[in-house]
């Protein structure tokens, strides 16, 4: 595949598609925690629960760098498609283990065990698969469009969120509170086990970009090495994105248990924000390709330092639809705009041989750091300062990072890869 030549729609949704359902798994554990809590944690008051279920949550995170060393050094040895395979058999694996390990009330301690075994196999699948799945995006797209193309990648996890929170509603609408926390929390993760055959065939198709071009040069923990500095400002770029995304994502949990709202309307933000999520995206990386990789990460993430504490302090202090969509909706689009350029720019930086590996490893790091403890920690601070806009000033600050590490990178817009 050459540059300049169209890819199709089915090769996109075949490369983002492990990502939007390791995405929409992870959204869903984030959404019915609080009934997860109930069923794995029994005993305890509610907060406590809740902080247990979430730090389980958080466990997936910690094994993504492994994932993103593991699985990025096999896409860069043996191909983008094999790795993509991988970590869709992977996720398949961790989802089942999930929607069918059975309750404490049943197996005792081995309930919230084998439920940490598998939120680790999950952890690692999505380690390797935004490396492999972004890279191939960057080196498969047409001149001049990689910025939009590489916004899928956001842009699916913002279909993964609105059908999350899509089938949180319905069964919402049609379950009891009881119900839900009985037996409801697994139906979302049995859904997704449906649709990993049609994942797993469109990879299949896939062409292969890794060998397009050839060259001497193999992958080694020593070439990598040589570019250790853009894997760092990488990282960096990362943290502020992912925090925003997971306070985004933590907005039905935060309006359940914080604002008191119904789990109805409550869980109908996250369709709000889904949505918003994958125009933002598409939105951001398109802009990015007319006007420049840097400018269309700064801006949006200048705007929301601005403005997420008087959103949060506005919602905290009136409670109700409308003001939980607007902050879901600027939360959430102006998150979702940064990040979707933002994942061009460190495939744009360092050569084909390490490239998977590089950003799975940058990626996975800020992720697993940032993203998977976003929800304990704001959860914690919420129940320790007794302030409801504390989720506020913890995106502000790393988000002031992002910004600086932003700015130390060079403009990568036009930039030949190859």
């Amino acid at each position: 595949m050459t540059e300049g030549k169209r890819i199709s729609a089915g090769i996109v949704a075949a490369s983002v598609a492990g990502n939007a359902l390791e995405f929409y798994d992870f959204l869903c554990f984030a959404f019915f925690a609080v009934y997860i809590a109930g069923a794995f944690f029994p005993g305890g008051d509610e907060w406590t629960n809740l902080l247990k279920a979430l730090a389980v949550f958080w466990s997936g995170f910690l094994f993504r760098p492994l994932g993103g060393i593991v699985i990025g050094a096999y896409a860069d040895r043996v191909g983008r498609r094999a790795a993509m395979l991988l970590t869709i058999v992977l996720i398949t694996v961790g989802t089942a283990g999930v929607a069918l390990t059975p309750t404490y009330a049943t197996i005792g301690i081995a309930a919230p065990t084998l439920l940490v075994i598998f939120r680790i196999v999950q952890g690692f699948a999505l380690g390797g698969e935004v490396g492999p799945a972004s890279v191939f995006l960057v080196e498969a797209a047409p001149e001049g469009k990689r910025g939009f193309y590489a916004s899928w990648q956001i842009a699916s996890q913002g279909i993964a969120v609105a059908a999350a929170g899509l089938v949180g509603v319905g069964l919402s609408l049609v379950l009891s509170k009881q119900q839900l926390s009985d037996w409801g929390w697994r139906v979302p993760f049995l859904l997704c086990l449906l649709l990993v055959p049609i994942a797993i065939y469109l990879r299949q198709q896939m062409p292969e970009t890794l060998f397009e071009h050839s060259h001497d040069e193999k992958p080694d923990w020593r070439n990598l090495a040589t570019h250790w500095w853009w894997v760092v400002l990488g990282v960096l770029t990362i943290i502020g994105g992912t925090v925003s995304t997971y306070v985004g994502n933590y907005m039905a949990t935060y309006a359940i248990t914080t604002l008191k709202l119904p789990a109805t309307l409550s869980l109908s933000a996250t369709l709000i924000g889904g949505c918003s999520t994958f125009s933002f995206a598409l939105l951001g990386g398109w802009l990015g390709d007319r006007y420049g990789r840097r400018v269309m990460v700064i801006a949006p993430r200048v705007a929301l330092i601005v403005l997420i504490w008087p959103l949060f302090l506005w919602l905290s202090g009136a409670p109700s639809p409308l003001t939980l969509y607007l902050a879901t909706i600027c939360v959430s689009g102006l998150t979702a705009m940064s990040a979707g350029i933002g994942l061009v720019i460190l495939p744009e930086l360092v050569p084909r041989h390490v490239r998977a590996t590089a950003f799975a490893v940058a990626y996975a790091v800020g992720v697993s750091i940032f993203g998977g403890s976003t929800q304990f920690v704001i959860t914690w601070l919420i129940g320790v300062t007794h302030d409801p806009t504390s989720p506020a000033w913890y995106v502000v600050a790393t988000s002031l990072v992002t910004v600086g590490a932003v700015a130390l990178l060079p403009e990568t817009k036009g930039r030949e890869i190859d």
